[in-house]
């Protein structure tokens, strides 16, 4: 069982029309964590294994969790232009990066614009690619039991998740991710056409991590990520779907902890 330290306070940082929320704990060097379209405002266990070994910023997206919605981020190269605003502001010159699912997209879109300040990316289950022969499940239309029966392997995780109680604050919370995800992948859905051209430009080791099932965001994603950006590795996380960072938050964290420590560049896992 995972047990994790309180979380830290979120700190409010103003960026643009508005203020974003952070999380931000740790020593060593600094490792920025863009979360999937769920999950925003939360200092869940995986955040807290990471924040023992390097100063963790793990900031909500605009429009996301206590982020406010900032109306001059309203596409994909907007939100990257503004993480890139946001690491000056914090005098973060060099720095690795994680990504999960929509964040993992966030996480290739920015690391192929500012390569030579990177110097590990770690991609997990993420979107952005268009894959014609196994297209991600439609997030909008997906009913929520649905949704958690998607994101977790493990039965009595779906079964703990699907009863769990919610208040009215965490269904207005829900919406309002769903809007701002909306924002950035509904046309066109999940991916950026011009995307695929610009990840030879990532130099820096890359570590890809595809769930043991992932009916969200296929393995071939995964693959076609590790096909694209030059000497990527490609690994799988067992008895995991695609909330992998939540089902298994020590077994994962375990993993890009070593990546980002040890690793050099390797030749991919086709």
């Amino acid at each position: 069982m995972t047990i994790s330290a309180p979380g830290p306070v979120p700190t409010r940082v103003a960026m643009g029309t508005g203020e974003i929320s952070l999380f931000r704990r740790g020593p060593g060097g600094p490792v920025l964590f863009l979360h999937a379209a769920g999950g925003a405002g939360e200092w869940s266990p995986f955040h807290g294994r990471l924040s023992r070994h390097f100063d963790l910023v793990a900031p909500d997206h605009p429009g996301f969790g206590l982020s406010d919605e900032l109306h001059e981020v309203a596409t994909m190269a907007d939100l990257t232009a503004h993480y890139v605003a946001l690491l000056d502001k914090l005098g973060i010159d060099r720095l690795d990066v994680v990504g999960a699912s929509f964040g993992g997209w966030v996480a290739a879109e920015l690391v192929s614009t500012i390569p030579d300040r990177v110097d590990h990316l770690v991609l997990m289950a993420p979107a952005g690619l268009d894959v014609p022969e196994a297209p991600p499940a439609n997030l909008f239309e997906m009913a929520p039991p649905d949704l958690v029966r998607a994101l977790f392997y493990d039965d009595a995780t779906v079964r703990a998740a699907l009863f769990a109680p919610r208040t009215p604050e965490q269904i207005a919370q829900t919406e309002k991710d769903k809007k701002a995800f909306g924002r950035f992948a509904r046309d066109p859905y999940l991916h950026n056409p011009d995307l695929p051209a610009r990840l030879p430009r990532i130099t820096c080791p890359a570590l890809v991590i595809a769930a043991e099932v992932d009916v969200i965001i296929p393995r071939a994603h995964s693959e076609a990520y590790a096909r694209a950006i030059p000497g990527a590795v490609l690994r799988d996380m067992p008895r995991a779907a695609h909330g992998m960072h939540h089902e298994r938050p020590d077994d994962l964290a375990d993993e890009i902890i070593r990546w980002l420590t040890v690793s050099d560049a390797a030749p991919a896992v086709r």
